[in-house]
């Protein structure tokens, strides 16, 4: 099941409300003393339903947790939706647009505001193993990037990622945080891009390639993979939920 709620992000927003999702599996309510991992995802309005996703089709990633019966909390809050907003909040690094438009990064006021206010609360009020190695993060695009970034810059809460589709391009190469980053022994990232989108954007491909390059010298335990005829949507992403699902160690229940 999913619930629904409002959250305030203050060095954000102000007292601007956003939606906050979560997604409890099906036994939760059922054992009393069970607690869960948790991972954490941005663009929380595309995850879970077609009529909040922001082009009509979101992850479906409720009906993969509940066909699989996975024991997995999943938190996560929508964008913000206003001009740019998305952008300087999920980008760890100031960057221009095609279009000329120049976006302030605010991705480390976010994630600490996700590490200091957000996962407090989910802890305090769900049954969580609110330790690091239970604890993930996950995105696509522009959340692919802080997912990337957060598993950099934020080790110590989280062990496990997933970046699919992650705008490198908006660093201009192998992002300043990735190979100044301090990771843990045991990180575990999955980071994909879709067979026909590296066109998207000049140099994606390689810029790709270093970063992953980068991410294995630092002995992160990586899965690159080029999604076959992958393109930028909920669609394609949807179809790598029970690949990275895997990669990451949340696996499907048996009877």
């Amino acid at each position: 099941m999913v619930d629904e709620w409002e959250v305030e992000i203050p060095a954000l927003t102000g007292a601007v409300k956003r939606r906050a999702y979560v997604y409890l599996p099906d036994g939760y309510y059922y054992d009393d003393n069970r607690r869960y991992p948790v991972m954490y995802m941005f663009d929380g309005h595309n995850l879970f339903y077609d009529g909040h996703a922001t082009y009509g089709k979101s992850w479906g990633l409720a009906e993969y947790l509940d066909s699989t019966r996975t024991p997995l909390i999943v938190a996560a809050v929508e964008c913000n939706h206003d001009g740019n907003g998305r952008l300087s909040e999920y980008s760890p690094v100031d960057f221009v647009m095609k279009n000329g438009d120049k976006i302030k990064g605010r991705g480390k006021k976010y994630m600490d505001w996700l590490v200091g206010a957000f996962k407090p609360y989910i802890d305090k009020n769900l049954r969580t193993l609110p330790d690091r190695s239970n604890t993930a993060i996950g995105g696509s695009s522009m959340g692919g990037l802080m997912t990337v970034y957060a598993l950099a810059k934020y080790n110590r809460y989280f062990s496990r990622g997933a970046a699919l589709s992650p705008s490198l391009w908006a660093c201009g190469g192998v992002p300043d945080f990735v190979l100044n980053g301090r990771f843990g022994k045991d990180s575990v990232l999955y980071m994909d891009y879709g067979s026909k989108e590296f066109s998207n954007h000049g140099e994606q491909k390689k810029i790709f390639s270093l970063t992953a390059q980068t991410l294995m010298e630092k002995n992160v335990f990586l899965t690159s993979r080029v999604a076959p005829h992958g393109v930028h949507s909920e669609a394609s992403w949807q179809k790598c939920i029970p690949v990275f699902m895997n990669v990451l160690g949340f696996l499907p229940q048996s009877d």
